[in-house]
């Protein structure tokens, strides 16, 4: 596969029209497969779908027996951890220079795996205060490397203990890796209040917080509520003022519960919920995602026996959890939770959403139509339509009977621009 290579500026949408031609595409809303493909792109933006009339200056890919899909949506990963050389010393060894540039690839990596916006949801490192995910964000869409439409949240609020209290994670001893409010360490109403409003002022897109325990940290059990209702209720207040949705880190039922009743839009993991809240967060509407690969996935050999211990107790229930909220209905989008999986496998949160139930069809349309609600984009993401931005990719197959295919994703238009071709 082939890549757009930088020159050092910024990629442009060609001038003229392109039209797309392929043997098929889904039409997202309708849920079902419509041949042929056709799809009709002017600047970054989607002009017509399967016209009567080809324009006559436009230039036409011929890209034969594949599947057009609007581009895929990640919304939980972190490029600023993980990635290439990557080690367990890398969160208190690497300075924010080097954070930074450790996303690069992983930017590229996802983008050619068709996953074309993505939400960077919540820094959890020691930045001094500079929230990477925005720079990060903002060099993306300046062209000077390739990598998704990235919605970044900043540093995640967390109080001091926390499970996305970066200290926890490695056992630090007090004092070694002091961490600021503006950092996301915030205690009551009023540091809170004061996280969040940093966080917004310097370019986040959503807020992060950490509602409840985690795995793979050492903050006791993971489904322990870790802010208090006023303290939710206050970062819910903050963000909904500015018109941003909060999302919550929570395994945990009460941490959960809590949440939701405090406002908050969106629940990562889900893991514990029980049948009580999960009728709440369908009157309420609350977004879940739930990270589901992870049971399957994430590789806790090298963690320590209480974490892994963690890990055998919560993965089988959250498998079940699942389930049974995509049998409910519930309002799922996708999330892989990278680098906890690889960055760049992020179709796989699309095969274990099908193997806990839901049909091919409904993972698609979890990974575009309501991620894109997700991030308040419905009207200009998570659709092949018309005045939609020209987000494209193709599969081989029909990705609505397997969903498999979406592993070899072998074109990508992203806003115009194409970026990987077949050979």
């Amino acid at each position: 596969m082939t890549a757009t290579i930088y020159a050092g500026e910024r990629p442009k949408p060609p001038s003229h029209p392109v039209v797309l031609k392929a043997d098929r595409m889904v039409d997202v809303i309708e849920r079902t497969l419509v041949e042929p493909g056709v799809v009709v792109v002017e600047g970054d933006r989607i002009r017509d779908v399967r016209p009567e009339r080809i324009p006559d200056d436009a230039e036409v890919i011929e890209l034969g027996d594949v599947t057009l899909l609007p581009g895929l949506m990640d919304m939980e990963l972190n490029f600023l951890m993980g990635g290439a050389g990557s080690t367990h010393m890398s969160a208190v060894q690497d300075d924010p220079a080097m954070k930074l540039l450790r996303a690069v690839p992983a930017c590229r990596k996802t983008l050619l795996a068709g996953f074309t916006t993505v939400r960077n949801l919540g820094i959890f490192v020691q930045t001094g205060g500079l929230l990477l995910d925005v720079s990060l964000m903002r060099a993306v869409d300046a062209g000077w490397f390739p990598g998704p439409r990235i919605f970044p949240s900043g540093h995640a609020i967390t109080p001091t203990g926390g499970h996305l209290d970066p200290t926890m994670f490695a056992g630090i001893a007090p004092g070694l890796m002091p961490l600021t409010v503006e950092e996301g360490i915030a205690n009551g109403v009023s540091e809170v209040r004061r996280a969040v409003r940093y966080q917004i002022k310097y370019g986040a897109k959503q807020i992060k917080v950490c509602a409840s325990g985690g795995v793979m940290s050492l903050t006791g059990p993971p489904g322990a509520q870790h802010y208090s209702n006023e303290e939710l209720e206050a970062i819910a207040d903050e963000a909904h003022r500015r018109g941003m949705y909060v999302a919550a880190h929570a395994h945990g039922d009460d941490g959960i519960r809590a949440a939701i009743e405090a406002g908050i839009d969106c629940i990562e993991h889900a893991s514990l919920m029980s049948e009580e809240t999960q009728a709440l967060a369908l009157e309420r509407g609350t977004f879940i995602v739930p990270t589901s690969y992870l049971s399957e996935g994430m590789d806790t050999s090298k963690a320590l026996p209480e974490l892994q211990a963690k890990a055998a107790a919560v993965f089988p229930v959250a498998k079940k959890t699942i389930s049974r909220l995509i049998d409910a209905g519930a309002r799922i989008a996708t999330g892989t939770d990278a680098p906890a999986i690889p960055h760049g496998q992020n179709w796989k949160e699309l095969w274990a959403l099908v193997q806990r139930g839901m049909r091919p069809v409904d993972a698609i349309v979890a990974a575009t139509v309501t991620s894109a609600e997700l991030v308040q984009s419905e009207d200009s993401l998570g659709r092949l339509a018309p005045g939609y931005l020209a987000d494209v990719i193709a599969v081989p197959g029909d990705p609505t009977e397997d969903i498999t295919v979406t592993e070899n994703v072998n074109f990508v238009m992203k806003g115009g621009v194409v970026y990987k071709t077949p050979e």
